[in-house]
C-alpha cells in the first residue's frame, strides 16, 4: 500500500530531536511492508526558522520537504497564509510528483488536524486518484482561538474545519475529548483514539546517529539527585506561547523559596517577559536553557523529579506531547490541565492537578507531591508503560489503517 503522511509541525530526529508522532507512524507503515512518503515543511514551528536537516542520516521512507513562508508567532494572520502557501505548494508538489511517476498515488493519506487548509488540500488529491483520507486530530481549529478571538471571526475555519471531517474516510485522535469534537460537527463515520506514542527502550535509531554536542553547551549537575531531596527539581519543556502560564510558575518558585527549583527548556512569545520578571524580583531557582536538542533534553529530564504543564484548560487540550516526554524520564506530574490528563495521574496517581493561574493552588500542590514523591514517580514508569509505548501505538494504528483500506 502506498501511504502519504502530512504533518509540518513535528520536530524531525534529522534536526536532533527525538522521533515524534507522524515519524513513528512512518516508521510502523514502514516495517509492515508499506510504502511511505512523509510531506513536511521547511519551516520549523518549534524554532521559527528553518530547519536544519542532518542530511547523512538514512531514512527509511521519502521524505518530502515543502517550501512555506515564516510567520514568528503562534496565533497572527502571517500564521494563517503561511498555512494557505504551504497547502498550495503541496497541491502543486504532490501532482507533479505523480504525472512524472516519481510517486505512484497513494491508496491512503493520513492528514494531521491542523492545520486545516493542508487536510483540505489532502481531500483534493485523494479524490482524483481515489485514495482514502485519515483526518488525525492533533487540536481543536478553530476552538482554540476562541480565547483570543471573537467566536464569529472563526466561522470561515469552522465551516473548513466541518468540510475537512464529513468528507474523511475515517478519523483518529491524540486524546478523547477530540472524538466529542469532531461529532460536534456531524462527523458520523469511525473515530479512534491514538496517544503520542514515545520509544521506551533508548532512543531512534536515527536520533542516534546524530553527534552529541559539546557538553561545554550544557551545564547540568553530574548526577541526578534522589528522589525526595531538597530542592526538588521542577521542569517546564515546550513552547513559552500565551497557552502557558509560566508566570504562575515562576511566583510559586517564589513562593516555595529554596524547596524547588525551575527548569525552562524552551523558546515562545513570553521568553523576554518571563526572564525580565526573573531578573527584576531577584527570583533564584530558575534557569532558561532555550530550545534543546534530543541529547541535552533528555539529559535534563533525567536529572529532574517533576514535569510541569501549565496549560490553559480552555485551550482544548487533552493529552499534550510533553506528558509523554515526563513520564518516560519517570516524573511526577504537576498540571493544570483537567480532562484525560487529569483523570491518568489520578487513576496512576502519578502527580497533582492545580488550578490554571492560581499560584497558591500550584504552590499546594508541589507541597502534596513533595513527601510522595518517590511513588509518584514509579507510578509515571507505570503510566507510559501501559499508555504511551510508540511501538504498540503505531503497529495498532498501522493494523487500523489497513483493515480500513481493505474495506
Amino acid at each position: 500500500m502506498n501511504v502519504w503522511i502530512i504533518n509540518p509541525f513535528d520536530n524531525l530526529p534529522l534536526e536532533g530531536y527525538r522521533p515524534m508522532r507522524f515519524w513513528l507512524m512512518a516508521e510502523a507503515f514502514c516495517r509492515a511492508g508499506h510504502n511511505v512518503v512523509y510531506w513536511t515543511s521547511e519551516f520549523s514551528h518549534a524554532n521559527k526558522k528553518k530547519r536544519v536537516l542532518n542530511t547523512e542520516c538514512e531514512v527509511p521512507f521519502k521524505l518530502e520537504i515543502l517550501e512555506t513562508v515564516p510567520y514568528f508567532k503562534n496565533v497572527s494572520l502571517r500564521r494563517f497564509y503561511s498555512h494557505r502557501k504551504l497547502a498550495k505548494t503541496f497541491l502543486k508538489s504532490a501532482q507533479s510528483a505523480i504525472n512524472s511517476g516519481r510517486y505512484s498515488p497513494p491508496n491512503l493519506i493520513i492528514a494531521s488536524s491542523p492545520p486545516l487548509e493542508l487536510v483540505d488540500a489532502a481531500h483534493s488529491i485523494a479524490s482524483k486518484v481515489g485514495a482514502k483520507v485519515i483526518v488525525d486530530i492533533m487540536d481543536a481549529w478553530p476552538e482554540t482561538f476562541e480565547r483570543i478571538v471573537p467566536r464569529f471571526l472563526l466561522w470561515p475555519l469552522r465551516r473548513l474545519a466541518k468540510r475537512n471531517y464529513l468528507r474523511a474516510e475515517a478519523i483518529t485522535t491524540v486524546a478523547d475529548n477530540y472524538a466529542e469534537l469532531a461529532r460536534s460537527y456531524g462527523y458520523t463515520k469511525d473515530i479512534s483514539r491514538f496517544y503520542h506514542g514515545i520509544i521506551l527502550s533508548g532512543d531512534s535509531p536515527l536520533t542516534n546517529q546524530h553527534k552529541p554536542l559539546p557538553s561545554s553547551l550544557f551545564s547540568f549537575p553530574s548526577s541526578h539527585p534522589s528522589k525526595g531531596t531538597v530542592p526538588l527539581r521542577i521542569v517546564y519543556a515546550g513552547n513559552m506561547g500565551r497557552s502557558y502560564d509560566l508566570k504562575t510558575a515562576i511566583e510559586a518558585v517564589e513562593m516555595l523559596g529554596d524547596l524547588v527549583t525551575l527548569d525552562i527548556a524552551g523558546k515562545g512569545d513570553q521568553e523576554a517577559s518571563l526572564k525580565a520578571m526573573v531578573n527584576e524580583k531577584g527570583i533564584r531557582g530558575v534557569k532558561f536553557h532555550g530550545y534543546l536538542s534530543n541529547l541535552a533534553l533528555s539529559q535534563l529530564l533525567g536529572e529532574c523529579d517533576v514535569g510541569l504543564v501549565p496549560m490553559d484548560p480552555k485551550s482544548c487540550v487533552g493529552i499534550p506531547y510533553k506528558f509523554a516526554d515526563y513520564v518516560k524520564n519517570s516524573l511526577a506530574i504537576v498540571s493544570s490541565l483537567g480532562g484525560e490528563s487529569a483523570e491518568l495521574l489520578s487513576k496512576y496517581g502519578a502527580g497533582e492537578s492545580y488550578d490554571y493561574g492560581n499560584s497558591s493552588s500550584l504552590v499546594s500542590s508541589i507541597k502534596a507531591i513533595m513527601p510522595r514523591i518517590t511513588a509518584m514517580c514509579q507510578a509515571s514508569s507505570k503510566l507510559v508503560e501501559e499508555n504511551f509505548d510508540a511501538t504498540k501505538i503505531y503497529d495498532l494504528y498501522v493494523k487500523y489503517a489497513t483493515k480500513l483500506c481493505a474495506r
